[in-house]
């Protein structure tokens, strides 16, 4: 039986750490934590997600961005993300088709598909 989500791992171009650090860091509001050091050489960065779970960004040589597979993420205050994304140059896809959540679709800075959402009622711990 699975009993939590560790990470999830999103690929990236060679050389995208500062456009993950901007998006993630400065428009997501998560904070980078360092990689281990025996995985440092490999470029790419990870961040504290809540409940100790992580994102990690790695580097793939033939990068191509996932466009239909996706993380979920479930945010506190999903009108200022989307506002602070915006305004960071990302676009903002409202999907209504899910009655227990307001959604959004968006790409990171590298084309990969992402969804951001909020529970209309408060989710179990």
């Amino acid at each position: 039986m699975i009993l939590t989500l560790d990470h999830i791992q999103l690929a990236m171009p060679a050389g995208g750490e500062a456009e993950a650090r901007h998006f993630w860091g400065a428009l997501v509001g998560v904070s980078e934590i360092p990689k281990p050091t025996a995985l440092a050489a490999r470029g790419g960065c990870w961040f504290q997600l809540a409940r100790g779970q992580e994102l990690h960004l790695g580097v793939e040589a033939a990068f191509q961005p996932a466009k239909k597979a996706h993380p979920g993420f479930v945010v506190d205050d999903i009108d200022a993300l989307a506002t602070r994304l915006g305004a960071g140059g990302a676009i903002i896809n409202w999907d209504h088709d899910l009655s227990d959540r307001r959604r959004f679709f968006t790409t990171d800075p590298f084309g990969n598909r992402l969804e951001f959402m909020m529970y209309s009622c408060p989710q179990p711990a």
